[in-house]
């Protein structure tokens, strides 16, 4: 089906498939505690964590049920219904190992395997309606690291549900009617999250829910760069690069350090501000961002494709640049700031 022909669905459809995310996002996140406490699924406080009580996780199996739901409603009323089913199977797989993980953790390989079967079901959608090479392999590379950029950066309370909100919601504009109502499904669903973790955290994510997030987002964006030449790409990677750029600079700065960058760590750089200032601070302050970084991308896709690729490339330096004074305004002590 050409990316120009969606099946639309109404704005009373719309609201009423927001409305029941929300809903399930809730009730999932009230049962998961339940679920967590019951079966001893809870994070303890320690050194390379950043909350200080025990606390439950695996909250957001409610978000992705609601959003698995959503992939497979529009696989039934969607042309290319196998396409929109792939990108199910590739959330199953995200999920299925993510909530393994959340009940008997994994060593790294079997997750990075699973990241990459899922991602290569959200390259095959694509591939089956038409979309071209380069934006196959760019689906395929953006849902490997977008599933382990909301994993790596689900650690204070909010954040990585308040960044796939406005991820989803500046989509939302962008995109067709059929990825629209996925957009909503999934804001609304993190909506429905978010007073169990923020201000105070009751439940976490849990790996099901941050590799969920980062798999739909990415699903999301792919078919953004699927609908818009490639020159428009750096625009629409606007809204996750807040999480791109914390997560990016600091596994380079890991690496560089020779550190076992795939184990768990509080050197992010939310993480440094976050002893500081606390989770609520640092939470709006990455949501204030994220927030211009979207209305950025709405305002410069009406602009000449020329400037707004030059707007989008400046905010490259200037991440590099707020994530590098973080880390040298919070580090711990003298030997562990960048460049040392």
């Amino acid at each position: 089906m050409p990316w120009s022909e969606p099946a639309i669905p109404t704005p009373v459809v719309l609201l009423a498939a927001a409305l029941a995310a929300l809903l399930v996002s809730m009730l999932g996140s009230r049962w998961a505690i339940l679920h967590a406490r019951r079966e001893g699924l809870v994070d303890q406080p320690g050194e390379r964590r950043s909350h200080a009580l025990p606390t439950p996780r695996g909250g957001g199996i409610g978000i992705v049920m609601a959003c698995l739901a959503a992939l497979l409603a529009l696989a039934g009323t969607q042309p290319d219904a196998s396409a929109w089913l792939w990108r199910a199977c590739g959330l199953v797989l995200v999920a299925a190992i993510g909530w393994w993980d959340d009940h008997r953790p994994l060593p790294a390989w079997p997750r990075l395997l699973a990241h990459a079967a899922g991602a290569a079901c959200l390259a095959w959608a694509l591939h089956l309606e038409g979309a071209a090479p380069a934006t196959t392999i760019a689906a395929f590379l953006l849902a490997l690291v977008l599933v382990n950029a909301w994993n790596f950066m689900d650690g204070i309370n909010g954040l990585a549900a308040s960044q796939a909100l406005l991820c989803a919601t500046g989509f939302a504009v962008v995109l067709g009617d059929g990825w629209r109502l996925l957009a909503l499904v999934l804001a609304a669903a993190c909506l429905g999250f978010l007073p169990f973790n923020f201000p105070r955290a009751r439940v976490f994510l849990g790996d099901v829910g941050s590799g969920g997030l980062g798999y739909l987002v990415a699903a999301l964006l792919a078919a953004g760069f699927a609908a818009r030449p490639m020159a428009w790409w750096p625009l629409l990677l606007l809204p996750p690069l807040a999480m791109l750029a914390d997560t990016g600079l600091t596994l380079l700065w890991r690496i560089r350090r020779r550190e076992r960058w795939w184990q768990a760590h509080v050197q992010h750089a939310f993480q440094r501000w976050s002893r500081h200032r606390g989770h609520a601070w640092v939470c709006a302050a990455y949501a204030v961002w994220t927030f211009a970084a979207v209305a950025l991308m709405l305002a410069a896709l009406h602009w000449p494709a020329r400037i707004a690729l030059v707007v989008a490339l400046a905010t490259l330096p200037a991440s590099a640049w707020a994530w590098r004074w973080l880390h040298r305004r919070y580090q711990k002590n003298n030997t562990e700031g960048f460049g040392t």
